[in-house]
C-alpha cells in the first residue's frame, strides 16, 4: 500500500489503484489528519514554485507524513510505502510489532510497567491485604501447630523459616505491581505477625 499526495488530497494506493479512505479501517481523526496534512503539503508545493520554501516547514511536513504513514500501517496491519511530498522519495513504513497475546493478558491483569496516573484504591487494597494477612496467619499457625505437636518445636520454626525465605523473592518482585502489591502487603504482614505465634507454639 502506498501513501502519497495528489493535488490537495491524501491518497492511498494498492497495486496501482487508488483506495478510498472510507473503505479502509481508519479512524475518523486519522482520515481528517491525512487530508489536513495533504492540504498543507499542497500549499508548501505552491509556495516552493513561487519562492524559496522554508526548510523548516518542509521538514515538518515530511516528518508529519511519516508519522501518519506509521499510523496508517498500524491501522491496516501492513507496510505502507510513504512518498514524501517534498522530496518525492519513497520510504517503507512497517506497522509496529504487536506483543504476544499472553503478554497483553498479563499486562492487563498486572498493570503497566510504568506508574499509573490513576488514584490509589486504598480502601479496596487494604481490605484485600487484611483478608490475605488473615489467611497467611492461619496457614502459618496451622503448619507450626501440626509440626510442633507431631515432631518437635524446632522443626516448626525451621519450616516457618523455609516458608518465609521461599516467599521473600516473589514478594519482592511483585511489590510494585498495581494489583498484586496488595496481596504482597497482606502476605508480608501475615507472615511477619504469625512469627509471634510460631515462637509461642514452638517454645
Amino acid at each position: 500500500m502506498e501513501l502519497r499526495v495528489e493535488g490537495e488530497r491524501a491518497v492511498l494506493g494498492a497495486q496501482g489503484r487508488e483506495v478510498d479512505l472510507r473503505s479502509v479501517a481508519l479512524a475518523i481523526d486519522l482520515a481528517d489528519a491525512l487530508q489536513e496534512w495533504a492540504r498543507v503539503a499542497a500549499a508548501l508545493r505552491r509556495a516552493s514554485t513561487e519562492a524559496e520554501a522554508e526548510p523548516e516547514a518542509a521538514r515538518m511536513v515530511s516528518q508529519r507524513g511519516r508519522q501518519l504513514a506509521g499510523r496508517v500501517a498500524a491501522a491496516v496491519g501492513t507496510p505502507v510505502t510513504y512518498v514524501d511530498p517534498v522530496t518525492s522519495e519513497p520510504l517503507l513504513v512497517s506497522p509496529p510489532a504487536r506483543p504476544p497475546a499472553s503478554s497483553r493478558l498479563l499486562r492487563r491483569f498486572l498493570g503497566p510497567g510504568q506508574p499509573s496516573e490513576e488514584p490509589t484504591p486504598w480502601g479496596t487494597g487494604l481490605l484485600v491485604a487484611a483478608f490475605v494477612a488473615v489467611v497467611a496467619v492461619v496457614a502459618m499457625l496451622a503448619l507450626a501447630t501440626t509440626l510442633a505437636t507431631e515432631t518437635a518445636g524446632w522443626i516448626a520454626v525451621a519450616a516457618a523459616l523455609v516458608v518465609t525465605l521461599g516467599l521473600a523473592p516473589s514478594l519482592w518482585l511483585a511489590r510494585k505491581l498495581p494489583v498484586l502489591r496488595w496481596v504482597v502487603l497482606g502476605v508480608a504482614a501475615g507472615v511477619a505477625t504469625s512469627w509471634i505465634g510460631v515462637l509461642v507454639i514452638a517454645f
